[in-house]
């Protein structure tokens, strides 16, 4: 995993087990993920509809007595009997991805939730099992969680999106504020401002939600996606800081910024404040 994610400080307040597992969980993740956007990976190659095919057929193997054939799903099995994790988030996630060649356009908020759900929510409940925990309400916060990293990055990621030929941004949202794709392709005006400030204002909700499910009896375990959420919820800030201008440069937290949010959220997860 490269230092430079925003992933990175979360995961150095593990114990060395459950990073690794971690790691192996995020770059085939990862790995799955790219097999859309740059389908470079090792072992896989084609098109993005074959090579998720052979990414479901890596999960298979990681789950049965085959041997894996990509680094990634050799890196993963050993933790999915360590740490009993389930196999439908995998597919959920590749189920998203899949999303992602055929739907560039999100009629509504609800169809977007699903595609937020099975990218983002599902690689949470992978990390919760890995984290451990014990009420069951903390998968309720796993799912909070990735919905609110999700629309951050959606909102950070607007511009490179459009690029792409994509738009995560609900269509009738866009209607609501009287917005149009080219207005967004031109950068700022007050449309857009009123536009990203709705849908921050909706990744904030799911901020709000997760840290109000999140039993008091399991914080410490997930100090590690506290850590995650804050860095993301810094990210958020920033975008509104600006006023919403995503489009002039890629908004992010340095690194530094991101060493003392992960220490800052540590102690006090330590301190139980």
């Amino acid at each position: 995993m490269a230092r430079d994610t925003n992933f990175y400080y979360s995961f150095l307040v593990l114990p060395n087990e459950k990073r690794r597992a971690i790691v192996a969980v995020w770059d085939f993740c990862r790995a799955v993920d790219d097999a859309v956007d740059c389908p470079t990976a090792e072992g896989v190659g084609g098109s993005p509809a074959e090579a998720l095919r052979q990414w479901r057929n890596e999960l298979a193997a990681c789950y049965g007595e085959q041997r894996p054939g990509t680094e990634q799903g050799r890196n993963l099995k050993p933790f999915v009997a360590r740490f009993g994790l389930p196999r439908r988030p995998f597919e959920d996630l590749i189920d998203g991805v899949e999303m992602d060649t055929v739907a560039r356009r999100y009629r509504t908020f609800d169809d977007l939730y699903q595609y937020c759900i099975r990218v983002a929510s599902a690689v949470g409940l992978l990390c919760i099992e890995i984290f451990g925990y014990r009420d069951p309400v903390t998968r309720e916060y796993a799912v909070a969680l990735g919905v609110a990293l999700q629309l951050t990055n959606i909102v950070r990621d607007v511009p490179a999106d459009l690029r792409d030929g994509r738009l995560y941004l609900p269509l009738e949202d866009l209607e609501q504020f009287g917005c149009t794709e080219d207005d967004l392709r031109a950068g700022r005006s007050d449309r857009v401002v009123g536009l990203l400030r709705h849908e921050c204002g909706r990744a904030r909700e799911y901020y709000r939600k997760a840290r109000a499910v999140l039993p008091s009896t399991d914080r410490r375990r997930l100090v590690a996606a506290e850590i995650m959420g804050a860095i993301y919820f810094a990210i958020l800030k920033r975008i509104e800081r600006r006023g919403y201008d995503v489009f002039s440069e890629v908004v992010r937290v340095s690194r530094p910024r991101r060493a003392w949010i992960a220490a800052t959220v540590w102690l006090r997860t330590l301190v139980g404040v």
